[in-house]
Order: structure tokens, then sequence, then C-alpha cells
């Protein structure tokens, strides 16, 4: 699995260090980004010694100790809980991962790295700003679009087999994992749509009951939009839902193609 882990950058200062009280028995060593861009301060790492003993054991159940007991400013995203909304991703220990599925336990003994995801601006400490990733995603239509009426007396129906077929793709929770481990969207994320909305699109596209399918590819037939994907498959390596993004990337240029020939 690819390691995305932020260089060293001088601008990055060292920050506040927080150490455990006395008699603290399980101590873990959190070393996480703080940027505020209303200060006008550079950004810095904060240091956080935190006792884990009465913890839960997931990176998140940490972040919300931190925040609760020891400084309030703190600011980070989470929802569920549960690794379904993807409100809570960022860069754990150099991967883009869920806080809430993430177990220290899992990352070894030694500090805890944490920063916002890579490349996207950042609104203030681990919240990235998301509203380019949501406007892509919104661009490829990610909803049925039919030209003929519904059936009069039932729904639009698809087989067991049609619907098995969008099933893994449907499971994106836009968590952004995928697109923001990906070295083509860093640098192309004004025109190259990212491995989170071709997704979303190749589910529509292989979706039955939609009728659109020429417009879609019509819609995604670029240079960058589509084609600056280069199957890095870094996407699929970091995505928390086992879901193959670059393998639905490939196959709607698979389509591309076979509908020229």
């Amino acid at each position: 699995m690819a390691d995305f882990r932020l260089p060293a950058n001088s601008r990055i200062r060292k920050g506040n260090t927080h150490r455990a009280p006395a008699g603290a028995r399980q101590v873990r060593t959190f070393r996480i980004y703080r940027f505020d861009p209303t200060s006008g301060e550079n950004p810095r790492v904060d240091t956080f010694e935190l006792d884990v003993a009465g913890c839960g054991p997931m990176v998140l159940d940490a972040l919300i100790q931190i925040k609760d007991g020891i400084d309030s400013s703190l600011t980070f995203r989470r929802s569920c809980r549960e690794g379904i909304c993807g409100s809570c991703a960022m860069n754990i220990e150099g991967l883009n991962r869920l806080a809430c599925t993430t177990a220290m336990e899992d990352l070894g003994g030694g500090d805890i790295r944490i920063y916002p995801l890579p490349h996207m601006p950042v609104v203030k400490d681990l919240v990235p700003d998301l509203t380019n990733f949501y406007a892509q995603y919104a661009s490829v239509k990610p909803w049925l679009i039919t030209h003929t009426p519904p059936p009069p007396d039932s729904e639009r129906l698809q087989s067991k087999a049609e619907q098995e077929r969008i099933d893994r793709p449907a499971a994106c929770i836009l968590c952004a994992c995928c697109s923001t481990a990906c070295p083509s969207y860093w640098w192309n994320s004004d025109r190259f749509l990212g491995p989170a909305a071709l997704l979303a699109a190749y589910r529509w596209i292989i979706d039955s009951r939609d009728e659109a399918t020429g417009e879609r590819l019509d819609a995604l037939e670029d240079p960058f939009r589509l084609y600056r994907c280069h199957t890095i498959m870094n996407c699929t390596d970091v995505c928390p839902k086992d879901l193959n993004p670059a393998k639905a990337i490939a196959e709607i240029k698979r389509m591309l193609v076979e509908r020229q020939a």
C-alpha cells in the first residue's frame, strides 16, 4: 500500500506540547496538524500525550478525548462513528483513513501523526475544504435520468443481477480518501474529476434503469475529466469501503473505446 506521509516542511512550526498527567497508565503521543487561516500564523504540529487507558480503541476516540479534556479548540469533522458517513477522513500515519475505524493498536507503539487530507485547502486544523470535491460529484449528475415515463402500476424494476452490478459502486460514502490520495488529482483537481466522482459516474452509467448512458459518456470523454487517470491505484488502496475506483475508471474508458469501434 502506498504511503502518503507528508514531507517535512520548514513552514510548519513546532507547536505546543501537552504532557500527560502524573500517574497516567497508558500514554500515547499524538502529533496533530493545527492551522487556522484566519490567524495569519503558519501551520504548526501540536503534541498531545494522552492516557488512553480510559479511552475507546479508535483514533477518533482519542481525538474526542483530546478535544474534550485537553484542547477544546482542536477542530475536526465527525458524525456516525461507524464508517458510514465519511466525515472523519484524515491522513493518519501517512495514509488516508477514517479515524472512526482506525484502531490505535493497529498503528504500532510509536507516536501517531495526524494531518488533514492532503492537497486540499484547509478550513481549520483537520477540516479540509471539500467545496470543489462536492461540485465535481454533482457535475456527473448522480441521480437517475430517464426519458420514458415510468410503468403505470410499478416502480422501475431491475433484476437481482442488475442490482448486484451497482451494489458495490453505490457503497461509496464520499469520504474523499481516494481522490486526495491520487497524484493526478493533486495536480489537476481543477479539471480532473478524480476517483470518487468517476466512481459515481460509473455507478449510474451501468444502472439498468438509467436512460442517459450516451449522454454520460459524452460528458466524460475529455482529456482531463477522465483521462488524467493513469491507473496508479492509490485510490483503491486507501478506500475504507474496499471499493475499486480504478477499475470503474478503466471500465468507463473501455466503454468509450467500444462505442467508437
